[in-house]
Order: C-alpha cells, then structure tokens, then sequence
C-alpha cells in the first residue's frame, strides 16, 4: 500500500513522457496531491477537470447509461490529458499529463490502475 505522495512520485518515475499528475476529490474539489507540472499548474488543471467528470456523469444520467467512467483522455497538440476515476476509492481521480511525443498512452493507463490498487489514504 502506498499513501499519496508516495503514489504520484511513483507516477512521475515511472511513466515515460510524465508533465504532471494530480489527486483530486470529486466532492469537494479539492486536490488531494500533485507533483510536477512546470508550467502546468497542476492545482488549476486538476480542480477545472473536476468539471470535466462532472459533466460526463451528468450527460451519462441523462442518457439512462448505467455504466462507471474508466477514464478520459483529451488529446493536445502538445500533450495528453488522462483522468481516471478510482472506483475503489468513491469520489477521487487521477490526473495526468504526458507529453504526446514521448509517452506512451497504453502504460500511462495501466501505471494508474496499478497506483489505484495500491493507493492508501
């Protein structure tokens, strides 16, 4: 098991193509704990994309879809942006920022299932 600081550090070593990540309470809209960013202000992108989950859980009801967000992927020119909601943790998400040219999308979704089932707090 590994606590926050300890889970977006092991994001940020481990995902080729890292800009930053955050953790984000979907209730509350407060950000849990970030890393990296540069001039991303990881605060500001994960807070906004808070309405960017919201959003789609709204538009999911309305369509009658009985069915959970895996995860969101907004593409950049520049960069990717991936949100995944941590089922086994409510109403939290992970946020993160690759650069497009040097990540890998595939791993990137697959270090942040592997950081949920380890992700203590």
């Amino acid at each position: 098991m590994a606590n926050v600081q300890e889970s977006l550090h092991a994001i940020s070593e481990e995902v080729d193509g890292f800009v930053g990540a955050a953790l984000v309470d979907f209730d509350g809209g407060l950000t849990l704990g970030t890393i990296g960013g540069g001039d991303l202000d990881m605060d500001i992108a994960g807070a906004g994309n808070l309405e960017v989950v919201r959003a789609k859980n709204r538009v999911m009801k309305q369509l009658g879809l009985d069915d959970q967000i895996e995860d969101i992927l907004i593409t950049l020119g520049q960069q990717y942006h991936l949100i995944r909601p941590l089922h086994s943790h409510g109403s939290v998400f992970l946020y993160l920022a690759l650069h497009r040219d040097l990540g890998n999308l595939g791993l990137a979704r697959h270090k942040l299932r592997t950081i949920e089932d380890a992700l203590e707090f």
